[in-house]
């Protein structure tokens, strides 16, 4: 950086500027100063030379050269506020199914025991395996139920077409400890992977109801029907007066109700049937018939994931 320093007539003993002449050399000091600040990209570089024009025995103050004495002239990028989130690992490799209804089933000392059948349409055939290397975490990617080639975009036949896949509709992943013997194209079948006995979580979309109250919704108590009551099943008081003078967040209130992901964990398999292609899993599943369910082996610490 280079200024014009003839044109300058400033006392460099004088702190301050007394007469006429010192103050307009000032001013084309401060010109001059302008100047450099569009050629210099730093601006506390430019203004050092005012400084020692100025105050040749002092070393420049810190109250003279601020972190940014032109804020207009200089561009200031934030850095972009992030948020990582961290799916857990399954503990082994699941599969996807459909749900069929419920029934009874007796075992063999005769005992009734509610189960949910699910059956599997053709699919369950890994579709992609995604490693710390290209993706950043190890897991497998697996399709279901095959549809016509037409229902897919172009996008989505090119992904499957990499595999040598079926046209499938669903694709879900499951991130693993280790995807070691998991090949593309290869297809999964629920009766190697479990057994009779073997605990599952099976995930799912609950059934809708719509827009419920809060005694449908929340399982609140009604009031009096009888004796003068004014109030049977509305809400009441949702919160205090002048203090806090708010509803506070989280309140239990009428609203939409169901349709959202749920898992239930830890549940039996109670019979595995070959010949129908069917599994009966103890208990009620998410969701009404013909929805899709995920199956995976139950976390069970210490057992089939670290305790850490």
């Amino acid at each position: 950086m280079e200024l014009g320093w003839s044109c300058l007539s400033v006392d460099c003993h004088s702190p301050r500027p007394n007469s006429y002449k010192d103050k307009t050399s000032l001013l084309l000091l401060h010109s001059e100063l302008v100047l450099s600040i569009e050629r210099e990209p730093n601006p506390k570089m430019a203004l050092l030379p005012i400084q020692t024009a100025l105050l040749p025995n002092l070393k420049p103050s810190p109250f003279l050269t601020p972190k940014n004495p032109f804020p207009l002239l200089t561009k200031t990028h934030k850095k972009p506020h992030s948020t990582v989130t961290m799916m857990s690992k399954e503990a082994g490799i699941g599969v996807m199914a459909t749900k069929l209804g419920m029934m009874s089933f007796f075992e063999p000392n005769g005992k009734v025991v509610p189960v949910t059948v699910v059956g599997f349409k053709e699919g369950n055939i890994v579709t992609q395996i995604k490693t710390q290397a290209t993706d950043g975490y190890d897991a497998v990617q697996v399709g279901y139920r095959r549809i016509r080639d037409r229902k897919l975009t172009k996008p989505e036949m090119g992904h499957l077409n990499k595999s040598g896949a079926i046209p499938l509709r669903h694709l879900q992943e499951f991130r693993l400890q280790d995807i070691e013997g998991f090949e593309p194209n290869q297809k999964l079948d629920f009766s190697e992977l479990f057994k009779e006995g073997d605990l599952v979580d099976v995930a799912g979309t609950t059934i809708g109801k719509g827009f419920q109250g809060g005694i449908k919704r929340h399982h609140f108590k009604r009031g009096l029907m009888t004796h003068g009551s004014k109030s049977h099943r509305q809400l009441g008081s949702i919160g205090a007066g002048t203090t806090p003078g708010r509803v506070y967040k989280g309140k239990k209130m009428p609203g939409r109700m169901g349709g959202t992901k749920t898992k239930i964990r830890k549940l039996k398999i109670v019979k595995i049937d070959k010949d129908l292609n069917v599994v009966m899993i103890n208990g009620a599943l998410p969701g009404k018939p013909g929805n899709l369910l995920r199956i995976t082996p139950a976390k069970i610490v210490g057992k089939n994931i670290p305790k850490s």
